[in-house]
């Protein structure tokens, strides 16, 4: 899973898996970056407000999405981790990249990744360190867009899409990684996943070390041409 492999200079099939609220916006400087080098881009809207809708109804739009298209590179943000793992189980990728994500065990739940990974107590211990309020109430532009530019953060919130809770009782549906390049990048000033505790799941869960990139958890939108160069070389 560490071998490194580079696609410059070819053209490749990224598909890119959003977080919570499933909007494929998140994604769009990227997808516009990839597709102006050449690369073939799929770039997936999920169905994240649908309380009829779980991991198994976005593994299934991601893989009609990709349709006949044959191995591509599965590029997945935040919770579209557990989306890729279970889109890697049903047909042939060539590589997958975690962003800032939530990087599952075999048949875990979303509800259950938070506890089994510590990530709160990663969160509060750098908010201390780095001078934050521990205890403050949750802000949504504090934790996701404290280094995105202010018209893409107005816009996205103004946007903003519920993320249904049927997705969190849901279990990955998948039973061993395949045996592709995984790569783990982590957003260096993510204030919702700390770099360090990105790297410490990385090397836990899949035996690899994350590679650190500019930006927070929303680095595609931060920085994304920085990102692209980064995901480009999967």
């Amino acid at each position: 899973m560490t071998v490194e492999r580079t696609n410059l200079g070819r053209m490749t099939t990224f598909v890119l898996i959003p977080g919570g609220g499933g909007d494929a916006w998140y994604w769009h400087l990227v997808e516009a970056e990839l597709t102006r080098r050449g690369h073939d881009v799929v770039n997936v809207d999920l169905p994240a407000d649908d309380e009829k809708a779980g991991l198994r109804e976005y593994a299934d739009v991601v893989d009609a999405a990709v349709g006949e298209r044959t191995d591509p590179i599965l590029v997945a943000l935040s919770m579209g981790g557990f989306t890729a793992a279970m889109v890697a189980a049903r047909r042939p990728v060539s590589a997958i990249v975690f962003v800032n994500a939530m990087i599952p065990l075999p048949g875990e739940k979303l509800e259950d990744w938070g506890e089994a990974t510590g990530q709160s107590a990663a969160q509060r211990e750098q908010s201390v360190r780095e001078g934050r309020d521990p205890d403050a109430d949750f802000d949504l532009r504090a934790a996701f867009f404290h280094d995105v530019p202010a018209d893409l953060t107005e816009y996205a919130l103004s946007h903003d899409r519920d993320q249904s809770e049927r997705a969190f009782g849901d279990r990955c549906e998948f039973e061993a990684w395949p045996s592709v390049p995984i790569r783990v990048l982590a957003g260096r000033d993510d204030h919702l996943f700390p770099a360090e505790f990105q790297r410490r799941v990385a090397h836990e869960r899949l035996g690899v070390e994350a590679e650190l990139v500019p930006g927070g958890h929303l680095a595609p939108l931060s920085h994304p041409v920085e990102l692209a160069d980064r995901v480009e070389r999967s």
